[in-house]
């Protein structure tokens, strides 16, 4: 049989529920890059793009309808898989390249807070990309509670994958915040492997905040703050 075909006709029963084999898919190679970023592994970045391609072909399920799965569009969460992408490629060259530049036994990234100037620019820039999204989401037919929770979802995601390809110690915050709306959003129309990764990213989360935490403190008097520009 045809990879391709298999992977989005292939259904897990669980009971009366159906579930796509790449949302599985999809979940468990979302959870391995966070692992994997939080130990600040370049590996981290394709296994992520390679997951959020199946989970784009999840959330788009009136375009890629099969079997019994949910049909709706969710353009907040297509949407913010397909920028995890590119934000992805993004952190992936940035990383590539500060180890191709310090040696191979150089950690691609150095942890440290955003700085006050940092934060000035990037408090604005969020809430103008948050109304914006908001405004093409409503465009596309989103309205209500979701509408509200699938743009912030996407704001936070976008937020959380920049701020780790930088280094900021906050994305870490971030995602918690993101993995509290995520959770419910995603039992509520019936994506139960993504809403059991966002639960049990949690606990990841927690780690990968003080993992960076601690190396921030190890490290801001041994290299300068940026050095991972």
């Amino acid at each position: 049989m045809n990879i391709i075909k298999w992977l989005f006709e292939t259904n897990i029963n669980f009971g009366s529920k159906s579930i796509a084999l790449r949302e599985i898919i999809g979940g468990v190679l979302g959870l391995t890059s966070a692992v994997l970023g939080a130990r600040r592994k370049v590996s981290a970045w394709p296994i992520g793009i390679l997951g959020d391609g199946l989970l784009v072909t999840v959330f788009l399920g009136a375009v890629f309808a099969y079997a019994d799965q949910p049909s709706a569009n969710f353009y907040g969460q297509a949407s913010r898989n397909l920028l995890l992408i590119a934000v992805s490629v993004y952190g992936w060259i940035r990383w590539a390249r500060h180890r191709s530049n310090h040696g191979d036994s150089s950690a691609p990234v150095s942890p440290r807070w955003t700085t006050a100037k940092e934060r000035m620019i990037l408090t604005p820039v969020i809430i103008l990309f948050y109304l914006l999204s908001m405004q093409i989401f409503r465009a596309l037919g989103e309205s209500g509670t979701w509408l509200l929770v699938d743009t912030w979802i996407f704001t936070g995601t976008a937020l959380a994958t920049f701020g780790m390809s930088r280094g900021y110690v906050e994305f870490w915050l971030v995602w918690i915040a993101v993995d509290f709306v995520g959770v419910p959003f995603a039992f509520k129309n019936g994506y139960y492997p993504t809403g059991t990764l966002y639960a049990i990213y949690l606990p990841f989360v927690l780690w990968g905040f003080y993992s960076w935490l601690r190396i921030s403190k190890l490290e801001a008097n041994s290299a300068p703050a940026n050095s991972a520009s």
